[in-house]
């Protein structure tokens, strides 16, 4: 059984709930996201980058943020959420849902920029920080929302 709501104490160590564990991770996608826009901002201004250091913020937003993260919401706490009585169509959980979505689509949009910028497309810059920047304002509000309307 997760617990939900409260933490506690075992054994003299202190466990993370779920929620707190959910928040906890926040902060690192908060910190990827900061870290990308200073990658994407040097692109801007047509300074050089080293690509792995996309290839690596590419992988952390499909691995930890969309299949671990994500998949934790949608697969064990919005289904509670929904027995508890919390609708998903025209409620809080239904958005949210809407907004992995969006999130999922900026990150296909930044990884053909990833591969068009190998490629020496002219338009792969644009593709590139127009995505990132997307999906970093979406995930700040998104993280707002679920931190403190969820």
């Amino acid at each position: 059984m997760i617990t939900l709501f409260a933490s506690h104490e075992k054994g003299g160590e202190i466990r993370m709930t779920a929620i707190e564990e959910l928040k906890a991770e926040h902060q690192a996608v908060l910190l990827t996201i900061s870290i990308s826009d200073q990658i994407t901002s040097k692109l801007r201004t047509g300074q050089a980058i080293d690509l792995s250091h996309l290839d690596q913020i590419l992988e952390f937003l499909q691995v930890f943020i969309d299949k671990c993260h994500h998949g934790k919401e949608e697969k064990v706490l919005f289904p509670a959420m929904e027995e508890a009585g919390i609708p998903r169509q025209g409620g809080p959980i239904g958005v949210i849902y809407y907004e992995h979505e969006q999130g999922r689509s900026f990150v296909q949009g930044l990884r053909r920029g990833v591969e068009g910028y190998r490629a020496g497309k002219e338009n792969a810059i644009a593709e590139i920080t127009d995505n990132a920047q997307n999906y970093g304002r979406l995930l700040a509000k998104h993280i707002d929302k679920e931190n403190n309307v969820l």
